[in-house]
Parts: structure tokens; sequence; C-alpha cells
């Protein structure tokens, strides 16, 4: 199912995270919980409607008010309506109605001052819009207790809405919890990670089923309470958004694909499916993202196999710090990282400077990785190269010698990693300086 039209979709999203109620906790997540859900669902490249239909009622108290911007929204929706809860939930009345908190309502007499779960129940199903979503971040067990947000004992049952989907954070008798340690509510905290991040394996686009499939067993996962829901006529096939795992998994791959092309030989043509696939992933991911720098770095590559080595040391040159800031400096990617600069510095002239970053880059390998290691060998090997580039035969030759002798006893000697290391041995013993 295609995503909604956001021309002709509207959200609201109701939350309250101050109670003038003694009887009723301050929820201070909620206020970070809102702002970030609109953020993320009016967000320009990944989100479903412009931020001019979507409708923030953050700690309004005006219960006639929050009423008729609801009203007004679900009477302009024609696609998709979307209405998003966070707070405290109550019951009351002899039925036990349920009703959602506003900054002004009471623990013990929730009837004049909350928003009755009926009505806003009967102003979504009024709605002309195509499909219709509830989505109620509280809980309902008639409680208010520090950390936890309280409510009712209604039946799920009661959520239903005909043409709607109704997605609750907890059954109707657990606490919807509030962790006084994470930013966001439990239930809305993961479902925004799922938005941004997206679902590995999952579908191409995010939808209700999908989103309720990986998000039940995170939370059960958690041993949090495991969210309730319920619909109708296929609403739960509306997408919130696409799957950024979906599509970073296919850029990833032909990322793997040009790297493959690379080390066949063809330079430029790697470098220009890497261009595209950057492109894709600085958009999709973030240029911080760890997917996102192994395609800056291997373009940086292809570009100096291809010829310009000056280039490729200057989009090489802050990617080891980047990789350092995700992984650490001592991780693997790093290290290779400022191997690759290393490289591309020797091969555009700089070989003063290739020597100074090989040699910290070989004592961190030998001790990170083993002496014996092949990416240390490879290391010493590059080394031993610069090094007879600058006129520092005597060291390059003793290198080469001892990385033959282990070479030859970890990999034999046919290897073309000892072939090759013989083959600049013999060029420096006989007084050759192109190696």
């Amino acid at each position: 199912m295609p995503l909604p039209n956001p021309r002709l979709s509207r959200v609201v999203l109701v939350g309250a995270s101050d109670y003038t109620d003694p009887d009723l906790p301050d929820l201070p997540a909620v206020r970070r919980t809102v702002t970030d859900l609109a953020a993320q669902l009016t967000d320009p490249d990944h989100g479903i409607v412009p931020e001019e239909h979507c409708t923030v009622l953050l700690n309004d108290g005006d219960l006639s008010g929050v009423g008729r911007r609801l009203r007004d929204a679900a009477r302009a929706a024609e696609d998709l309506l979307l209405v998003y809860f966070v707070g405290h939930g109550l019951v009351g009345g002899r039925r036990h109605d349920l009703y959602l908190a506003l900054p002004d309502s009471e623990y013990e007499a929730p009837e004049f001052n909350s928003i009755e779960y009926d009505k806003l129940r009967a102003t979504v199903l009024n709605s002309h819009a195509t499909t219709k979503i509830i989505v109620l971040d509280c809980c309902f067990s008639g409680r208010a207790v520090n950390d936890a947000m309280a409510g009712n004992n209604a039946a799920i049952a009661q959520l239903e809405v005909a043409g709607t989907y109704v997605l609750a954070s907890s059954s109707h008798d657990q606490v919807s919890l509030s962790p006084p340690d994470e930013e966001h509510t439990a239930f809305s905290g993961r479902l925004l990670r799922l938005l941004r991040e997206g679902i590995v394996g999952g579908p191409e686009e995010l939808t209700i089923a999908a989103l309720y499939g990986r998000l039940a067993a995170v939370m059960r996962a958690e041993s949090l309470p495991v969210p309730r829901n319920r619909g109708t006529e296929n609403a739960d096939q509306t997408a919130l958004g696409l799957n950024r795992a979906f599509a970073a998994s296919a850029l990833r791959a032909r990322r793997e694909e040009a790297e493959q092309q690379a080390l066949e030989g063809d330079w430029p043509g790697a470098a220009e499916t890497l261009r595209a696939v950057l492109a894709g992933q600085s958009h999709l991911l973030g240029p911080e993202h760890e997917d996102t720098l192994l395609s800056r770095r291997a373009l940086a590559h292809c570009i100096g196999g291809a010829g310009d080595p000056t280039e490729a040391a200057r989009l090489l040159r802050p990617l080891p710090e980047a990789f350092a800031h995700l992984h650490g400096a001592e991780h693997p990617e790093t290290l290779h990282t400022r191997q690759f600069l290393a490289v591309n510095l020797g091969e555009s002239g700089r070989r003063a400077e290739a020597v100074a970053l090989l040699r910290i880059l070989l004592a961190d390998r030998s001790r990170v990785l083993g002496g014996e290691h092949e990416d240390t060998l490879r290391t010493r090997h590059m080394l031993a190269r610069n090094l007879a580039l600058t006129d520092a035969e005597e060291e390059a030759v003793a290198l080469l010698r001892q990385l033959i002798v282990e070479r030859e006893r970890l990999l034999g000697g046919n290897h073309p990693h000892t072939v090759r290391a013989r083959k600049d041995l013999a060029a420096l013993e006989g007084g050759r300086h192109d190696v």
C-alpha cells in the first residue's frame, strides 16, 4: 500500500506532561515524546504529512479547544487521520469509562475536565478519511504511581472503531511505563526508534502491521508491557513511513558490488556507482552512519585507484576520526581507514607523511591485532615500499626480509602476497627504486 497522500492526511498529537492534580504525577518524558513524534511525522524526507497538517496539542488544558481542533482535523482528513495521545489514562463514571487526562484533569473525577474516549472515538468515526488510526500511549489500570501512567480497567474491545486501527500501549491490567532514565515513554520511544531506523528484514514500507509485530516483540523481549491492537478493513496495511533498513540493505549491496568492481580493475566505474550509493545513504541514513562512512571510504579509494590520489587523500582525511568516534580508536575499521589514507598520501607524493602514519599504524596493529595478523603484515609491506622511495633503503630491506619469512610461514611461498614481497626485495637489492 502506498504512503498516505500528505495533502489529504491529518495528524493530531495530544499529550500532557504537567498536571495540577497532586494525584497525577507529572510525566516529563511526554513533552519530548510529543515533540519528537511531530518532528518524525512531518520530516520533509521521511514523514507522512507537512508541518501545517500536524496539530500538536501539548499541555493544552482547554477541553473545548482541544475538541474543536480534533473535529477540524477529522473534517479535513480525506486519506489518513492519525490521532495519537500520550499521558495519563483515567477511569470515571458508573460505567468506568476511559478518559484521557489533560493538565487540569482530576484523578477522582475526570468526567468534566478530560477527553472522554467515547467522544474521541465518535469524532474519528465521523471523519471521511479513508483510514483512521488511534494510538493511545497510556495505561488502563486505574492507578497513577510515580513512574507509571494510570487509567481504568476498560476492555480493549471498547477501543474498537469501525474502519480504523487502534493501538494501545498495554493491556487492560498493565501500566504503560515512563522510565525516568529514558527521554521518551517506553512505548512511544520504541515506536519512534522503528520509524527512524526501520526494521531489518521488514517490508519496503513501515506498515502498521509490521510496526506492531516488531514493537510487540521488542517490548516483550525487554519485559515491558506488550501493546494491544485492533483493526478493521485492512487499516493495518497503512504505511507510516519508508523502511530505512530495507533501503539501507539495498544500498549496502550496491556498495559491495562496486567494491568488487574495483577489485577487478574498473576503478572509474566503481567510483560512479559509489557516488550514487553515497548520495542515497547520506539522504537516508545521514553522513555519519557507518554505512555512509564505509561508502565514503570506498569512493575515496576508488578515486585514488582511478588516478587521483591527491583527491582521495583529501576525502579520506576526516574519516579516521569519524570511525574512531563511531567505533573507537582501535577498532579494525578505524585502523583500516588509516591505512587507506596513508596509501593515498604516499601515492600523491607525500611519502614522508605516509611513512609517519604507517609507523604509528604498524605499532597499533601489532598491539591490537598481533604481529602475524595479515593486516599488520600488509602495513609492514606498505611501510617498506614507502621507505624505499624516501631513500631509507636499509630499513626497507630489513622490513621486507622479515615480511617474507613470516608470509612464507603463514601463507606459503607461492602466495601472491609472498611473491610480491620477494619482488619488492629483489628490486631494492638490485639497486632499483621503482617499487
